[in-house]
């Protein structure tokens, strides 16, 4: 699930289209940006128990985390849940996850997606990273590589680690697509470069093994094109 922090500013975007925001709520995220979860707390709980869909992601988020708070799932879960039904889109791709993992709720693989599709439909990255793998697990529909590869996909155009993780793989398995090297090599390498990511890392120098020094260079060029492109029609 997404940190708190990339909650908040996903949140923040969506409700920038607001005519207004109340005077508590701004406060209440200016806390949470600070870190003063105690204030963030108190100014944001009355909200969210009022319906206020920003305020019960944000206080979610918090209980998930354990920030300001002792970690609840179950109370995270609830305030995504409140927040979901209002068609908040970030409510959704958590509850979704929540869902599949059996955080603060019963595992229910087809609840998951259906929460994941909800949100993946409307441009959620994480969303769309996390349906990919029901797609590609076969967890809650039918086992279908393409359809993980469309949603990888996706969420990857976005500069989202996970997709963008999972479609080297998927490339490297020959899942849903042909095998090539090259592209799962490229897919690896923006993970390790852009996230730091140590397992990206590790798959990319096993897969050199099987690389030729010409297909190393073409994937490492397709990675700062990629780049370049902001991840758009790199395949």
């Amino acid at each position: 699930m997404r940190n708190l922090i990339k909650t908040f500013i996903v949140m923040l975007m969506l409700s920038s289209s607001h005519a207004a925001i109340a005077d508590d709520l701004e406060d209440g995220i200016a806390a949470v940006e600070k870190g003063d979860f105690s204030t963030a707390l108190r100014l944001l709980t009355p909200l969210a128990e009022q319906g206020d869909a920003s305020a019960q992601l944000l206080l979610g988020s918090m209980y998930n985390e354990g920030k300001g708070v002792a970690q609840n799932y179950k109370t995270a879960f609830k305030w995504f849940k409140l927040a979901a039904e209002q068609g908040d889109l970030v409510g959704q791709s958590n509850l979704g996850f929540m869902y599949a993992e059996g955080e603060g709720v019963t595992q229910d693989y087809k609840i998951a997606v259906k929460w994941l599709l909800m949100a993946a439909e409307q441009g959620d990255a994480d969303a769309q990273s996390n349906l990919g793998v029901m797609y590609r697990k076969g967890q809650g529909v039918a086992q279908d590589y393409k359809t993980a590869v469309k949603w990888y996909t996706l969420a990857a155009e976005q500069g989202n680690a996970l997709g963008q993780f999972n479609l080297g793989l998927m490339n490297a398995e020959a899942k849903g697509v042909p095998k090539d090297y090259v592209k799962a090599h490229m897919w690896w390498s923006m993970v390790t470069t852009a996230n730091g990511s140590e397992n990206a890392m590790l798959y990319r120098d096993d897969l050199v093994k099987l690389m030729t020094p010409s297909q190393i260079a073409e994937a490492q060029e397709a990675a700062s094109l990629c780049i370049k492109q902001n991840f758009k029609n790199c395949d």
